[in-house]
């Protein structure tokens, strides 16, 4: 078909087909016969697949890889008439490529050539070329590990590493290896590097297809960032449609930048008879199909798309793309557990490919929106889903495939153990695995719904309530996304509510044609999840009761209100509602849809949750506990029935007569978080544990008594002595050094007393407390004059250790501390007596202190 302006507008869907014989469902014919760059490398292709080895193949955006791949292998002899299986990482991509290949048979989708993709497919008894969903292999996975009536499974676009598509090579690999050895395995890519691919598949022959249908100029057209990325973008548009014939692909992060960047330029004019169209998986199958056909009598195209068109699917006549550098993608964090969606900078192999986009049909151009210069600083390939999403469908059908450890199978990248764990603790509270981790039979069930293993949770646990079509609905909802930002003005809203848009879709009619609305898409996704699900057609139920089936998929985001929009997760984290929204005021609600951001995530997307129903949910999924705990404020055991949803506590009532072992174990626990400020300290027991410890720096056979040691033994020396004791004001009447006397036998109470006495006799008569604060260093302070006549160094503990003297004036101050009395007398006490003598010139200071006579008082008595 020719455009007015004569380039580039043949149907290239068509073109790419060659004219290949097949063995099923009428003879292929030829259609715009062209050769493409694929066709060369097609002999070595097959030659590989003849051998049974895993083949990779590189070609370029352009070298009719999708579409001329699956028709030439289809009468190899290996085949021996069973099915080729070719997967796509999106559903718009998977029905485009079967419908193209289907009109080179003469056909239409469903005969010798279908597709299969979530709750759609065009599939016959004698479909020979399936195009599916990378999720849909995992599923006939699941059923047929064999896959007894497929000849070659191939992974196209695999440069994408959707984590469907990671888990699903992971499995056909296992099952070659396992069960059958003739099945053989084909990857496609444009960008992929193939190495590590070829690794995992065991050592697969690389095959290139090199160069591309037509050439394509890269020009970099820089502007200022605080321009608006809408306005950046129209400026690129014009200069495009104004410096090439064909069509204009735009490539923007999300629906929202599509629709700022399509009033941009219908508002800016200057592209004439432009139909501008938008392109993303929120659309309904016509309005995809409108924006990648050529338009009604040749009118020129402004196509404004996500990542949806960046590979597999061909907008026919585009001859310029306009790259934002942007993508949206959802990053999971295992912290929180909750994903979100950014936005970041594509990688250069997304770039290639979307650059590759204007050269399938004739010469064309790329606009790249930044420089050359920060091109350099751009990532080299993109993130792999596995390693940035959330990895709960992924375990629930890994424990389906039972499989324990993932390193069980071979990956590219493997998952990680922090997203993987969080996987699996999420699958226990959703009671698709046991403890053990072992998949149950209501998480096989789960798994056969082919929805995330939260909704699948919902949807179970409605059908048993009744409200099963209520569950469908929400689910679909939910899957299509149907939430946005809540308002940033300060009226009083109810955009954060699910309620409403729930409403509206039990209202919506049931059309299913080419559905327009986010409620008719959802209807019509709807409709097919009750009919998996074998739920008959009727009223969806009471939207009030939304609450408590989202209490299912989302356990850990009831949340209680705690005050000023704020609420306390089940999960443990705290969220928030802007107050000017209706559902701040909820007591509890089920966030659906949360941010991760910060201390506390906001809330975008909620259910509020009623009373009567947060008991129904918490007599299911909730526990009800005695907690006996030490409360600081009150110095006091405290006992308390509980009644909880995880974190959030619903009641709770005193307890009067507790378990007597929970008292004791709190009181403990109390005196160990106080540090032991709590235990009733005397000065006769801080005395003693003093001299204990010194005994045992002196013998091990002594108990250690330093706090820690005391701290940690609470339960051998404290506990017999304190039954019935639950609060500080008992805990001090106790006898705290009674209680250290009884660590010690009768034998090393005598020894104590003997070797680490509480008081020495000096010559003046006076008996002197001994300070054993220090363990390594005993001592006494008493007044230089008593100690007259001691010629030697007291020693005590067996006679090993040195009593640290510390000799005072007269007034009791320190004059001088030795452990060598025998040396002071002879090096130090004249000196000492000079200043005491003149300080205090009536007191006795002899000059033979060794044979003096020692006093307490000025002077010797006799």
């Amino acid at each position: 078909m020719q455009s007015k302006q004569g380039k580039g507008r043949e149907d290239s869907g068509r073109s790419e087909i060659a004219d290949h014989g097949h063995s099923g469902g009428g003879q292929q014919r030829e259609v715009g016969r062209q050769e493409l760059p694929v066709d060369r490398a097609l002999p070595e292709l097959k030659r590989s697949l003849a051998a049974n080895r895993p083949a990779i193949l590189i070609a370029q955006p352009g070298a009719g890889k999708t579409t001329r791949v699956p028709p030439a292998l289809l009468n190899e002899p290996w085949l021996d008439g069973r099915k080729i299986l070719m997967l796509e990482p999106r559903r718009l991509a998977a029905v485009s490529a079967a419908d193209y290949i289907a009109e080179s048979f003469g056909e239409t989708s469903g005969g010798t050539v279908g597709y299969r993709i979530a709750l759609d497919s065009k599939t016959g008894r004698n479909t020979r070329i399936e195009v599916v969903t990378e999720g849909i292999l995992t599923r006939m996975l699941q059923s047929d590990p064999s896959l007894e009536d497929v000849g070659l499974v191939i992974f196209d676009e695999f440069h994408e590493r959707n984590l469907q598509g990671d888990l699903g090579l992971a499995l056909a690999l296992q099952s070659r290896m396992v069960l059958r050895e003739d099945l053989r395995l084909l990857v496609m890519s444009a960008t992929i590097d193939p190495e590590p691919v070829s690794r995992v598949l065991g050592g697969a022959d690389v095959i290139r297809s090199e160069g591309r249908v037509y050439p394509v100029e890269t020009i970099h057209v820089p502007a200022s960032r605080e321009l608006p990325l809408e306005r950046r973008t129209a400026q690129a548009v014009r200069r495009a449609w104004d410096e090439t014939d064909g069509d204009v692909l735009v490539f923007l992060p999300g629906v929202r930048e599509i629709a700022r960047a399509r009033e941009e330029l219908l508002r800016g004019g200057g592209l004439p008879g432009a139909e501008i169209l938008p392109l993303h998986g929120g659309l309904g199958r016509e309005e995809q199909r409108r924006a990648v056909r050529p338009s009604a009598g040749g009118r020129r195209k402004i196509v404004l798309s996500t990542t949806l068109a960046e590979s597999s699917i061909t907008v026919e006549g585009v001859t310029a793309v306009v790259d934002s550098g942007l993508i949206r993608t959802q990053a999971f964090s295992p912290r929180t557990g909750m994903s979100r969606l950014v936005t970041l900078t594509e990688s250069l192999e997304s770039a290639d490919q979307r650059r590759g986009r204007a050269g399938r049909t004739a010469p064309g151009r790329c606009y790249r929106l930044w420089s050359r210069e920060e091109e350099s600083g751009m990532p080299a390939a993109r993130v792999p889903e596995m390693l940035q999403s959330d990895l709960a469908p992924l375990a629930l059908e890994l424990a389906a495939w039972g499989v324990r450890d993932p390193r069980e199978l071979d990956w590219i990248d493997a998952p990680p153990e922090a997203g993987y764990a969080e996987a699996l603790a999420l699958l226990r509270r959703l009671h698709a695995l046991g403890d053990d981790g072992v998949i149950t039979a209501e998480g096989r069930a789960m798994s056969a719904l082919g929805v995330h293993p939260r909704l699948a949770r919902m949807i179970r646990r409605a059908v048993g309530r009744g409200l099963g079509a209520l569950a469908c609905d929400l689910a679909a909802l939910l899957q299509e996304q149907a939430n946005s930002p809540a308002p940033s003005g300060g009226a009083v809203t109810d955009a954060a509510s699910l309620l409403p848009r729930l409403e509206a879709l039990q209202a919506s009619p049931r059309f299913f044609g080419g559905a327009r609305t986010p409620e008719d898409r959802a209807a019509e996704r709807a409709a097919r999840l009750r009919a998996i699900a074998g739920l008959p057609a009727g009223p969806s139920g009471d939207p009030a009761a939304a609450g408590l089936l989202l209490a299912y998929a989302f356990p850990d985001r009831v949340g209680r209100r705690r005050g000023g929009g704020r609420f306390l997760l089940s999960g443990g984290r705290g969220a928030f509602v802007p107050e000017r929204e209706l559902l701040s005021r909820e007591e509890y609600l089920v966030a659906a849809d949360i941010d991760d951001r910060g201390a506390e995530g906001r809330i975008w997307l909620a259910a509020p949750l009623e009373a009567h129903d947060v008991e129904r949910f918490a007599a299911e999924e909730g526990t009800e506990e005695i907690r006996v705990e030490w409360d600081a404020e009150r110095e006091a055991v405290s006992a308390l029935r509980i009644r909880r949803i995880g974190a959030v506590v619903l009641r709770s009532v005193q307890v009067s007569s507790p378990d007597a072992d929970d008292v004791a174990a709190a009181l403990l626990a109390g005196i160990r978080a106080s540090e032991g400020r709590l235990l009733p300290w005397s000065k006769e027991a801080r005395e003693l544990q003093h001299r204990m410890r010194f005994m045992h720096a002196a013998d091990d056979a002594f108990p250690a008594s330093d706090d820690a040691a005391l701290l940690a033994d609470l339960e051998d020396w404290l506990l017999p002595y304190a039954a019935g004791v639950r609060s500080a004001a008992q805990l001090r009447k106790l006898n705290l050094a009674q209680l250290l006397e009884q660590r010690l036998t009768w034998e090393q109470r005598r020894t104590l007393d003997a070797e680490a006495p509480t008081r020495l006799t000096v010559p003046s008569g006076s008996r002197i407390t001994v300070d054993y604060s220090d363990p390594e260093r005993p001592s006494v302070a008493v007044k230089l004059q008593e100690m007259f006549g001691q010629t030697q160094t007291p020693r005590i503990g067996r006679g090993r250790v040195p009593v640290t003297v510390q000799l005072l004036s007269p007034a009791r101050r320190p004059v001088q501390i030795t452990s060598d009395l025998a040396n002071f007398w002879k090096e130090t006490y004249f000196e000492v007596k000079k200043d005491l003598k003149g300080r205090y010139p009536k007191h006795y200071w002899p000059d033979d202190p060794n044979g003096a006579e020692a006093t307490r008082h000025v002077r010797p008595r006799r």
